[in-house]
């Protein structure tokens, strides 16, 4: 069961890593860390565990985050509408965007980061996704609105980038010009 102790946190070197596609069929140990990950969000997210294991909530992880530099996320988390999403994916890529933006009002947050990193983290809006699930079958989404935020957040980790990164530095609460903004 992975804890916050497994979790590493900014500073880390395998946070500033580009980590490495995943070949197919997927591990065992694979898959078993892509459970575990999804599982470690299901977990967060129920007080009783949460406060047990001393867990902080999260809806997305990435491999890196508990030092697998591969290319591996799981996103578990409702939408806007309520809906229940639940994904564990290997070798995620954008492969389109919408140019408008959006961000969250509330900022964003992450398990690797302890301290608050007040500011506008902007994102693209709308986002397709290519992916291959846990049986190597390839996967195809589009993602609007609160999951499109979650899946660039996770992606960007794999890419060694950490959400602060896009922080206008000059003007931390800038908004992006025609964007939308995400109530969370």
């Amino acid at each position: 069961m992975i804890t916050m102790k497994d979790i590493v946190k900014e500073g880390h070197p395998t946070l500033r890593t580009v980590a490495e596609e995943v070949s197919f069929p997927l591990s065992d140990s694979d898959k078993q860390t892509l459970q575990e990950m999804l599982e470690f969000l299901k977990n967060s997210q129920e007080p009783e565990l949460a406060e047990k294991y001393g867990l902080r909530p999260g809806i997305g992880l990435a491999a890196p985050q508990i030092n697998i530099p591969k290319r591996m996320i799981a996103i578990y988390t409702e939408d806007e509408k309520g809906n229940q999403h639940s994904y564990t994916l290997a070798n995620p890529k954008i492969v389109s965007h919408s140019v408008e933006k959006s961000y969250l009002s509330s900022g964003e947050g992450c398990l690797s980061v302890d301290r608050a990193v007040p500011g506008i983290v902007p994102r693209y809006a709308r986002i397709r996704v290519k992916a291959f699930d846990m049986n190597g079958d390839p996967v195809d989404i589009r993602l609007k609105g609160l999951l499109a935020v979650v899946f660039q957040h996770e992606i960007d980790h794999l890419n060694g980038v950490m959400f602060y990164d896009h922080i206008n530095e000059e003007n931390p609460y800038q908004e992006p010009d025609n964007a939308i903004a995400i109530e969370r």
